[in-house]
């Protein structure tokens, strides 16, 4: 089965810094691949490039066969993107975000019923009438990964999903995680959090300088041996 989402090579340089330094990477339909690995190791720069936002400084990228330097707007159609900070509307309540998705995604009609489930699932549904600058972070965070699944994409992009997000919301982002396997979806979840890689992933990719230094089932990295294992690939 063709890889959902493929890089090969890929490598990101901001002038004589490179970010992302040849990397391999192929995620298969219902699969989750989490990247983990320290601030700076080139996790959220990586997904910023599969979502289409930051061009790549070379190799080739593909999202559900789509070459997206040739084609950016019909590989990011197949994307649902949490970037890691940002992506809100200050003054928009959280119906008008889903108004707006809703609207730039050609959704039908009935796409009110699927937003009001996800409100309610991340325990956001009593605040979908207020303004986004008075949520908290955790709160911000829910509201990007509902964004994200809303239109149930056929490449799902989480970004530092877990990030200040109590219990409630990181049940809440494991089972959309596990929704979105089970619809066929490839997940790829950055985080630097290795307990939850491992309860929300298949597999797992440890980077280090913007290089994999390590690939395994997460199996692999569970527990006090594999969180020894992880620390080993990253020191």
């Amino acid at each position: 089965m063709p890889a959902q989402v493929e890089t090969v090579g890929l490598r990101v340089a901001f002038g004589a810094v490179v970010a992302v330094d040849a990397l391999d990477l192929a995620v298969q339909p219902r699969t989750a691949v989490a990247l983990v690995g320290r601030n700076g190791a080139g996790k959220s720069t990586t997904m910023r490039v599969l979502a289409g936002v930051m061009p790549p400084s070379g190799g080739d990228v593909r999202i559900a066969g789509i070459d997206v330097a040739r084609d950016p707007a019909a590989a990011k159609m197949q994307v649902g993107y949490c970037p890691d900070v940002g992506g809100l509307i200050p003054r928009a309540t959280p119906w008008e975000h889903l108004m707006l998705a809703a609207k730039l995604r050609g959704l039908r009609p009935g796409w009110q019923e699927r937003a009001t489930e996800l409100l309610d699932r991340f325990d956001l549904l009593g605040a979908r009438d207020r303004v986004t600058a008075g949520f908290s972070h955790g709160m911000g965070r829910r509201l990007s990964v509902v964004l994200a699944v809303l239109h149930s994409p056929t490449v799902l992009l989480l970004d530092e999903p877990f990030d200040g997000v109590d219990p409630l919301g990181v049940e809440a982002t494991l089972e959309v995680i596990g929704d979105a396997k089970a619809a066929g979806a490839a997940v790829v979840v950055s985080t630097h959090l290795l307990s939850l890689a491992v309860q929300a992933c298949d597999e797992a990719v440890v980077l280090r300088g913007g290089r994999v230094v390590g690939a395994a089932p997460v199996s692999q990295l569970a527990g006090q041996a594999g969180e020894d294992h992880y620390r080993s690939l990253l020191a």
